[in-house]
């Protein structure tokens, strides 16, 4: 064997690797992008769930639009005020009033209170139950179908089934929104947390057919709207609306509801 030869190679391989190496590191000097401070801070401050919420990738992706600007402090549904406000100290700007909201699901259609038209057998996932005909196996097409999916991709196990439909727990919500993208019936909304009186329906049928498919439905017979001295309740489309903005709470509109769709939530 060439001691020689071995030494020779293992020199230059070893001269050609600082070489690489010096060539490396002016690279990474010569292009390296300065980045912003304010966004590694304001990273350490979200939560880190990645929940998407914000309608951005994950948290790295908000921090990094928040710092750039093109996003608002208080984008991120979990962090809530809390850390909206304390972002808005790292990038210096008012974090103004954020309202926190939570989902909330609208049926009140329970085993109980709904008819059955047919019996579903297949897959237990809501988006492939709608896809068969008939849509559903429950007489009406627009209420909850039970099967769960919303609970499934809640990351905050904030969603259970309680007979039959979807309820959502206020306190472990973070209306990151995942719910309401996965719902096929498009029940599910966001709402302030604050707001007292709900309406739990979502159906757009007339009165009698409502009647037939369920007994927890609205039948739009404006009996809240005429109670509502403050102009909180509107029915469109044969469907009653609160308007959480105008809404004092005063609860006249549950008072006068024959079918007690509109109720405090949670009882």
């Amino acid at each position: 064997m060439d001691i020689m030869g071995v030494v020779s190679a293992a020199l230059v391989i070893g001269i050609a690797g600082l070489l690489v190496g010096c060539l490396l590191v002016g690279a990474s000097c010569v292009f390296h992008v300065k980045k912003d401070e304010r966004e590694e801070k304001v990273r350490g401050l979200l939560p880190g769930n990645n929940c998407g919420g914000c309608g951005y990738a994950g948290c790295d992706a908000l921090a990094a639009a928040i710092a750039s600007g093109e996003a608002d402090v208080s984008s991120c549904p979990v962090g809530g005020s809390r850390v909206g406000k304390a972002i808005a100290k790292i990038m210096g700007v008012d974090a103004g009033s954020n309202v926190r909201k939570v989902a909330y699901v609208k049926c009140a259609g329970t085993c109980d209170k709904t008819r059955e038209k047919s019996h579903y057998y297949g897959v237990e996932d809501c988006r492939m139950a709608v896809i068969v005909p008939g849509r559903t196996s429950k007489k009406c097409t627009y209420g909850c179908l039970g099967y769960g999916t919303c609970v499934k991709v809640c990351p905050f196990d904030a969603i259970h089934l309680e007979n039959g439909i979807a309820r959502v727990d206020p306190g472990a919500c973070k209306a990151c929104g995942k719910c309401i993208a996965a719902c096929p019936n498009s029940l599910i909304e966001l709402v302030p947390y604050r707001s007292r009186y709900r309406v739990r329906c979502s159906s757009n049928d007339k009165g009698k057919a409502v009647r037939e498919a369920c007994d927890a439905g609205c039948i739009a017979c404006r009996a809240c709207e005429r109670a509502c001295d403050y102009g909180a309740v509107i029915v469109e489309n044969n469907l009653a609306r609160i308007d959480s903005e105008k809404c004092v709470g005063c609860g006249a509109c549950a008072e006068k509801c024959p079918t007690g769709v509109i109720r405090i939530e949670g009882r």
